[in-house]
C-alpha cells in the first residue's frame, strides 16, 4: 500500500491544481489505479501569509492548523503545502498537528546543491513574506550558496506578477515581468533562479530567462512520489518512516515536532 498524500492548499487555487497536476505527471503509472491517493484540502479563505508576516493582518496560523487537522482525520500519511510563504509556520504547524510535513524550501535548496554543485549565487524570486522571513536565504545558505534577493523595483515587478496570476491572469504580459526581475537578479549575480512562490512557475519558464530555473512545486511533487511511494512496503497504521532526502536543519519530513 502506497501512503496517501494530503495536500493542504488554496493558496492559490492555481497553486494547487498546479501541485496536483505535477504529482500526476511525476507519477509512474499506466492506469488510473496506479496513481497515487490524494485528498486536497483547499480553503482559500487562509488569510494572507505575506500580509501578516510584514505586520499586517489575521494570523492564518489558526486556519492552517484546521486544514491540517481536517488532513489528519481523512487519513492521509503526509502532508505537502503548495504555497512557500505558508513554509514559515511549518515548525509550529509540525508542533501542533500529528503529521509529517515535506518542506519545499529544503527539498528545493537541496536540489540546487546536488544538481549545480558549480554554483554559489542563486536569486530568489518570491513574495515579500518569503523574502522577510529568509526561509530561503537560511537554506540556501546552510549548502555554502549565497541567496540573492530582488531590489525594490524586482520586488515590485514580482508583486504584481503574483497578484496578477492570483487574479486569473497568467498571460505572457505577467511572464515579462517576471523576466524582468529575472534579468536583474542575473546581471547581479544569479547563475541559478529559484521561482519560489508556487504562482510564478504558472507564467515562468526556463525557456524564458538565460540560467538554470528551478520550479519549488515540481521538487514538491518529486518529493511526495517519493515518500508516498516509500510507504509502500509497510503498513502506514504500524507506524511513520523518515526519508530524509534534503538537508537535516529544516527536517524536510519528520516526526519531531519543534517550536
Amino acid at each position: 500500500m502506497v501512503g496517501i498524500v494530503g495536500i493542504l492548499g488554496g493558496m492559490g487555487p492555481l497553486a494547487t491544481v498546479d501541485l496536483y497536476r505535477k504529482i500526476i505527471l511525476a507519477t509512474s503509472a499506466g492506469c488510473d489505479q496506479e496513481h497515487l491517493h490524494v485528498v486536497i484540502e483547499a480553503d482559500p479563505s487562509v488569510p494572507d501569509r505575506s500580509s501578516f508576516l510584514r505586520g499586517h493582518g489575521p494570523d492564518p496560523l489558526p486556519a492552517l492548523t484546521r486544514g491540517a487537522r481536517r488532513l489528519a482525520d481523512a487519513g492521509v500519511d503526509f502532508v505537502v503545502i503548495p504555497c512557500n510563504t505558508a513554509h514559515a509556520f511549518l515548525p509550529t504547524l509540525r508542533a501542533l498537528v500529528p503529521l509529517p510535513f515535506l518542506d519545499m524550501v529544503a527539498e528545493t535548496a537541496e536540489r540546487v546543491r546536488v544538481t549545480y554543485p558549480e554554483v554559489r549565487r542563486v536569486g530568489i524570486l518570491a513574495t515579500e513574506g518569503t523574502i522577510a522571513t529568509g526561509l530561503y536565504h537560511e537554506a540556501l545558505r546552510a549548502r555554502g550558496l549565497v541567496p540573492l534577493q530582488p531590489d525594490e523595483a524586482g520586488h515590485r515587478l514580482v508583486g504584481a506578477a503574483i497578484a496578477a496570476v492570483k487574479g486569473g491572469d497568467t498571460g505572457p504580459g505577467v511572464g515579462a515581468l517576471l523576466v524582468e526581475a529575472s534579468r536583474a537578479l542575473i546581471a547581479a549575480g544569479a547563475e541559478v533562479l529559484l521561482a519560489a512562490c508556487t504562482e510564478l512557475p504558472l507564467v515562468l519558464t526556463g525557456a524564458l530567462v538565460p540560467v538554470p530555473l528551478l520550479d519549488p512545486t515540481q521538487m514538491l511533487a518529486e518529493a511526495a512520489v517519493r515518500e508516498a511511494r516509500a510507504h509502500g512496503s509497510e503498513d502506514r497504521h504500524a507506524g511513520r518512516r523518515t526519508i530524509p532526502a534534503a538537508a537535516p536543519e529544516r527536517g524536510v519530513l519528520s516526526d519531531e515536532r519543534t517550536d
